[in-house]
């Protein structure tokens, strides 16, 4: 019996335990779940105090007119823990954020470009897609196309000796006695048909000298005019001379074009500006109205970013050239791309943009341009020359060109079944984008033949083209570009219509802002020119002193030859406009044939602005050396002197800058200015006087500007009262 009861208290005493312990178990639970709601209740509440605060703020938005809305949105001023300032999130004008401002808020967004920028475009995407706005899309055909060049047969070997280099110059001349000039016409692009269709990232591919810069150059509607092309090309059923194609679409070139003196930030700010915001302005209206009608509340930082979008995404680093530390070719190459990216052109023909770009720059750089075409529905057309594997398999299709002609267009991944219906196989690890460039070739068509077991002939790019015409892909291409375009499915902004994007007024600001910021880049250039003139007018007025010089016939001759220095002086002044002038042409032809202004918007603002330089010259000249050298001391002649030399330093300035638009080289354009320097001295009428030019030579002293200027300044000085009692003597 003790033993059952001494059993049974040992249980009793081990359920209490477990009951005991089980009561702490629920205990310690029913005090985590209050805390953890006591928490969850207060970021509830914290929650529902930020949610009301930005409801207010966004119906403040709202009430706001609609071109104020536009430009209004709701800042983050705390990005990443760092404060901006310490106003928190606030309503802000978009157009007035400060630089700190705008750098946090775009590296906020696009902190790791890989991913980020997908996101960001993505929720670009849906932010239009859940009001039902349809961005504008091209499709771009073309038919028949044909380009071919005129060209002059050379007899013996094309060596760049005088005599060929002035045929070269001079076409018209008359040929050598006994030979022939013999013209025949090259093809360029054989006939070619085909389409782009937006939303799909194409890749153009092909051996150097196939004809693809042509190609792009033909679509994007800026071709020489020397070459002729047939055929047809047209933008959503438009043919080319219906719209403008320059400001439709854009041509990225191979070459890097820039202004060397400009930072990055600045180039691609002066494209912008050029370029306008196109139809983007329209559509974040339309974005606007529909999200207000439908009570829809955007993310605060895409509103913001779609309304800054192209305000700061570069650095503040010089261009640069040869003679200047710049940016790497590189980021030169990402330059000339982004200056046309940020343009709202929706069509974009790139020719070889990842030339001297290390393959995963060149990966980086076309999934970029993969996520902008997927996302925003754009047309690209991509020229590479041996694209790495990874990237050849970002794009969608595929344009394989050879001698002129389309051997294949269609889905990348189809590319190789095409050609091993055709007998020819790629090897599990050669490259596709190198098989495909290369079984095209005689040279190495060869070692690609999956039959051996049959004889292997050469099939010819006529024979591929045949075969490809024949083929589904092929069929129904040409099923495609036989149904004819439907324009009433077509945006209304898809097309520009109009030459420039901006107003003449607007395109003149643009162009004058930038011609003063080039003149503060080279602010040292005229700070010297300045002080050399300072330091030669010194040496001048110890040469010509008034008191060695009387007024008699004999000291007469030293005054004339002062006045003569004194224009050789200005003239000579103006030299460095030439190398100057040369180092912006490039950019300036690119940029006057893809309209972003015309010549006059240049070539005012250039003038204009010198205008101060050449009176700053003029007049450091004449108030050190005229009361120092002794001319006639009336007021009205010393101001006269000033207004004939700041014409002269001026007509100086704008000679040697017309030598460089005509030369376009530094050398050639060096050599020019010389001989022009010798010619208007020579012919000023001061080193050979006017009678004893023989007559068929006069005609050179009333184009010289020194003329003018001499006969000027002599009568001003001779013509004194002064002078006039030493003629009655």
């Amino acid at each position: 019996m003790a033993e059952l009861i001494g059993t049974e208290s040992d249980g009793i005493e081990s359920i209490r335990n477990e009951i005991s312990e089980l009561g702490r178990s629920l205990r310690s639970s029913f005090r985590l779940h209050a805390s953890s709601f006591r928490s969850t209740s207060a970021v509830s509440t914290t929650g529902d105090d930020n949610n009301d605060e930005y409801d207010l703020q966004w119906a403040a938005i709202e009430r706001l007119p609609t071109f104020e809305r536009l430009r209004s949105s709701l800042f983050d001023s705390e990005i990443d823990g760092k404060a901006v300032d310490d106003k928190g999130k606030k309503v802000v004008d978009v157009t007035k954020l400060g630089a700190l401002e705008r750098h946090f808020f775009v590296q906020k967004l696009i902190r790791h470009i890989e991913n980020d920028n997908l996101n960001l475009l993505r929720k670009i995407r849906d932010r239009t897609e859940k009001v039902g706005v349809k961005l504008p899309t091209i499709e771009v055909r073309y038919l028949n196309l044909c380009i071919e060049a005129d060209c002059e047969i050379v007899q013996g070997k094309p060596l760049p000796t005088l005599w060929n280099s002035l045929k070269s110059m001079l076409p018209g001349i008359p040929a050598m006695p006994g030979s022939k000039l013999r013209k025949a016409k090259m093809s360029i692009i054989k006939d070619v048909s085909g389409n782009i269709k937006p939303g799909r990232m194409t890749l153009l591919l092909g051996p150097p000298g196939c004809g693809k810069t042509s190609f792009l150059k033909a679509l994007s509607g800026i071709l020489s005019k020397s070459l002729e092309v047939t055929g047809e090309i047209s933008y959503n059923g438009h043919k080319l001379d219906e719209f403008i194609p320059q400001k439709t679409s854009a041509y990225i070139s191979q070459y890097d074009l820039h202004i060397p003196e400009m930072t990055v930030r600045e180039t691609l700010d002066f494209s912008a500006r050029c370029q306008g915001v196109g139809s983007r302005e329209d559509i974040m209206m339309e974005i606007s109205r529909r999200e207000k009608d439908a009570r829809i509340v955007p993310d605060p930082d895409i509103d913001t970013y779609m309304k800054i979008l192209g305000l700061d995404i570069c650095a503040d680093t010089l261009v640069g050239d040869p003679m200047r530390r710049g940016i790497s070719g590189g980021q030169k190459k990402r330059l000339t791309t982004a200056e046309m990216i940020v343009g709202p052109n929706k069509a974009l023909f790139m020719d070889e943009i990842t030339n001297g770009l290390d393959s995963s720059t060149a990966f980086q750089i076309v999934s970029c341009l993969q996520q902008l075409a997927h996302l925003t529905d754009a047309t690209i057309l991509v020229s590479l020359l041996q694209p790495a594997p990874e990237t050849f398999d970002l794009f969608d299709d595929l344009i394989l060109l050879a001698e002129g002609k389309i051997v294949y267009q269609g889905p990348r991944d189809q590319a190789l079944k095409f050609f091993e219906d055709c007998g020819f196989r790629c090897p599990e690890r050669k490259g596709v984008a190198d098989f495909l460039q290369e079984v095209i070739s005689r040279k190495d068509q060869a070692q690609y033949w999956q039959h051996p077991e049959l004889p292997y002939s050469y099939i010819s790019v006529n024979m591929f083209c045949k075969k490809f015409k024949e083929s589904y892909y092929g069929m129904k291409l040409d099923q495609e570009l036989s149904d004819t375009f439907d324009r009433s499915k077509i945006h209304k902004n898809a097309l520009s219509f109009n030459v420039y994007s901006m107003s003449r007024w607007e395109l003149l600001r643009a162009c004058m802002a930038r011609e003063l910021l080039l003149m503060r880049r080279n602010s040292f250039i005229y700070v010297f020119k300045s002080v050399q003139l300072i330091f030669v007018a010194f040496i001048t007025m110890t040469v010509f002193l008034r008191t060695r010089m009387g007024l008699d016939v004999f000291h007469a001759n030293y005054y004339m030859g002062s006045l003569f220095y004194a224009l050789v002086i200005l003239l000579v002044d103006g030299f460095p406009e030439l190398a100057m002038t040369v180092w912006r042409l490039a950019a300036f032809y690119k940029q006057k044939e893809l309209y972003f202004y015309p010549a006059w918007a240049y070539a005012i603002p250039a003038s204009i602005l010198k205008i101060p330089l050449s009176l700053l010259e003029s007049v450091v000249w004449t108030s050190l050396t005229y009361y120092v050298i002794g001319y006639s001391p009336e007021a009205g002649r010393f101001f006269r002197q000033l207004l004939l030399l700041f014409s002269v330093h001026l007509s100086s300035i704008s000679l040697f800058r017309f030598l460089a638009s005509i030369f376009q080289t530094v050398v050639a354009s060096t050599t020019a200015g010389s001989v022009a320097l010798l010619i208007l001295m020579l012919f000023g009428g001061f080193i050979i006087p006017k009678p004893s030019m023989p007559a068929w030579l006069k005609w050179g002293f009333w184009v010289s500007p020194l003329t003018y200027g001499e006969i000027g300044l002599s009568v001003n000085e001779f013509d004194a009262p002064r002078w006039q009692k030493v003629r009655a003597l």
